[in-house]
């Protein structure tokens, strides 16, 4: 046998026992049989550089890189919508079944009872974070963080390292599959306890750890942190007739892939038996989750589904009750967010809940702590608010139960405390020289989800902002690595590194800028919103209340609050000074908004030929468009293509004008449709 044969059947061999090892769990060799065949194959590439390959099992382990690239993912990756107990499953279900027009409402009362009809698939949901990876030819070649699910991270050479993850598949296909990269309990266990000898800080939970592990820039360091991976979806050639979710699962699972155990159900009430039993026996498990994924089987009917703005509508996350501990409050502290209002955090003794030591509670405002007749040194349960922020829920005296004071006065800059008409909250007024405010502004419009500045967190902004570097979220603009190397521990690279996210940040898209400005009420997805509706931030400055109240997703409170932003002076010098600065703004709804099917709504039913039903909702919307499922008197169109549903009947019944998918493309070139 040659060097060359004796190193590909090395790497076969190698293969085979991690899967066996880290997807199966059913180990064949003892560790020094593996590590013995690990060693002989990295020592014949090393004496033969010419023949080692990237799928190779020694190629685990790559160089550090300077930062993370973005990349575009080549379908959206969406969030879950949750279900919050039976009831809600049951009426996800009921809306499945109306939409894909195959069951009366006489039929659908019968969900009460056993009434079967459409195949769903229920798995446990993973607690960690959302990657997609991308095979060629059988070889992983790139794999991406979530991100806003448009755009994620490139942390290939950081997956590569997770065993369970292959690097060549058992068959050469193309083929993208999204999972789940979390760290086992166990190892998280042992990992905080290094922390803990290291004198390092601990991680919270699992999930924080599998997360801050798989962005390590050095592939060193995340190749020392146990992450798993369980495979959830895929992309899959047509070619393989693939029909149904359960069907791809197993595909995924024969190319090598680690695949969740999945039931396939045959009614909601089999989900809700299944949710049920999983809700004692996920303790009994070395990972952490939080619910239950439940799926529409059949990949025809999700495609009828389709999705909306942020979710499928064939799938529905079950989330198990959070789980509640008692303890003790020994303090409150009153925090000042970035827009002045107070909340109070109940300082409590440290205790294990949800997989995580608890020591802060949120009690969200004075009005809850006056309902809850909450006291010091009362006894309090905790829960996690959709399983991440830990608040408290009720109070109950003890013996040394003392009355709380309420502050008057900002813990800030101590400015008088005002209450807003018509809100619970209370307010620090001093938005221009409350350092709290300062700092809050500052981070929150460097964060990812907004201009997405690297290296610049809050311990940075703390500091800046101390000293009086920054004032103002254009002072970000102004820094130098000479002014950053005057704070401690920032040495010159990590200085150059600062200022080259900075830069990197000056190219943002229109959605990211109104967001990025922190203004009232106004968030991620109604920037998102905002910036379908206005070409340029000058537009968006000049619009008026009534058009701004009408869009859909804005209305009034929110419209109010855009003008009363954009009529403050100072706010718009801001605004005039960060372009000056060098930050350009494009729109990325190819930088023309044309919203010419605005108020109109199209249903499509039946197979297209030249797009996918996704894909003319997708195009349709940048439209302004409406795209519902479901045929009702408000319908403009119904798009007809091969083997409609009853949507055509029921079209034809209400009089709707029907167009074939040669009209709906000309519609969407621009040609009317008389």
């Amino acid at each position: 046998m040659d060097v060359q044969e004796r190193i590909q059947k090395l790497r076969k061999l190698i293969e085979l026992n991690s899967y066996k090892y880290y997807v199966e769990d059913n180990p064949e060799l003892e560790d020094y049989e593996y590590d013995k065949l690990f060693c002989e194959l990295k020592e014949l590439e090393e004496k033969n550089p010419s023949l080692v390959t990237p799928d190779s099992p020694t190629q685990r382990v790559g160089g550090i890189s300077e930062k993370f690239e973005q990349v575009a993912h080549s379908t959206r990756l969406y969030s879950l919508d949750n279900s919050n107990g039976a009831q809600e499953l049951k009426l996800w279900y009921h809306r499945v079944l109306k939409d894909v027009g195959e069951t009366s409402q006489t039929q659908l009362s019968l969900l009460e009872s056993n009434y079967q009809d459409i195949e769903l698939v229920s798995e446990l949901k993973i607690d960690g974070l959302a990657v997609s990876l991308t095979y060629k030819n059988g070889v992983f070649i790139q794999g991406l963080t979530r991100g806003d699910g448009v755009i994620g991270e490139d942390i290939t050479n950081n997956l590569k390292t997770i065993k369970a993850i292959p690097l060549k598949l058992f068959d050469n296909v193309d083929i993208e599959v999204r999972g789940e990269i979390y760290m086992p309990k166990s190892s998280f266990d042992k990992l905080n306890e290094e922390q803990i000898k290291n004198n390092q800080k601990t991680f919270a939970n699992p999930r924080n750890a599998a997360s801050g592990s798989i962005r390590q820039l050095d592939p060193k360091i995340s190749a020392k942190r146990d992450l798993s991976i369980f495979i959830y979806g895929a992309i899959i050639d047509k070619k393989y007739n693939i029909k149904t979710h359960s069907e791809a699962m197993d595909f995924c699972k024969k190319l090598g892939f680690k695949v969740n155990k999945y039931k396939k159900c045959s009614s909601i009430k089999e989900v809700i038996e299944f949710c049920s039993s999983m809700e004692e026996y996920r303790k009994t498990l070395d990972y952490a989750t939080d619910g239950v994924v439940v799926k529409v089987n059949s990949i025809a009917k999700q495609e009828e589904l389709g999705f909306t703005a942020r979710a499928p509508k064939w799938a529905t996350a079950f989330k198990f009750p959070p789980e509640e501990v008692w303890s003790t409050i020994n303090d409150v502290e009153f925090s000042v967010g970035r827009t002045g209002i107070i909340t109070p955090v109940a300082i409590i003794t440290p205790v294990s809940l949800s997989g995580s030591i608890v020591a802060r509670a949120s009690m969200y405002n004075f009005d809850e702590i006056k309902r809850l007749n909450i006291s010091l040194f009362d006894e309090v349960l905790i829960k996690k608010a959709a399983e991440i922020i830990p608040k408290v829920v009720r109070a109950r005296k003890t013996s040394n139960s003392k009355k709380l004071t309420l502050p008057k006065v900002c813990p800030s800059c101590n400015t008088p405390l005002v209450e807003a008409d018509g809100e619970v909250a209370i307010y620090c007024p001093n938005k221009e020289g409350c350092p709290a405010q300062i700092k809050g502004r500052i981070e929150y419009f460097a964060s990812k989800q907004a201009m997405d500045i690297d290296n610049f967190g809050q311990n940075l902004v703390d500091k800046l902002v101390d000293r009086g570097y920054i004032k103002e979220i254009s002072d970000i603009y102004k820094l130098t690595p000479q002014i950053l190397m005057q704070i401690e521990l920032i040495k010159d690279k990590a200085s150059n590194n600062i200022i080259e996210g900075i830069e990197q940040s000056k190219n943002t898209t229109l959605s990211r800028f109104i967001n990025a400005l922190g203004i009232k009420f106004v968030g991620k997805e109604s920037s998102d919103i905002l910036a379908q509706n206005y070409k340029t931030i000058d537009e968006l400055i000049d619009a008026r209340y009534e058009d701004l109240a009408s869009i859909s997703g804005i209305g009034e409170k929110m419209a109010g609050s855009v003008v009363q932003y954009f009529s403050n002076q100072k706010n718009l010098d801001i605004i005039k000074e960060l372009l000056e600065l060098g930050v350009k703004i494009t729109n990325k709804y190819n930088g023309i908004v044309d919203l010419r099917l605005k108020n109109q709504s199209f249903v499509i039913t039946g197979t297209l030929d030249n797009l996918s039903r996704e894909q003319a909702r997708a195009r349709l919307k940048e439209l302004g468009a409406k795209t519902p499922n479901s045929v009702s008197k408000n319908t403009t169109f119904v798009v007809v293509g091969a083997n409609p549903g009853s949507k055509a009947k029921k079209a034809q019944e209400l009089g709707i004008k029907i167009l074939s998918e040669e009209e709906l493309l000309k519609i969407l070139e621009g040609e009317k449709n008389e």
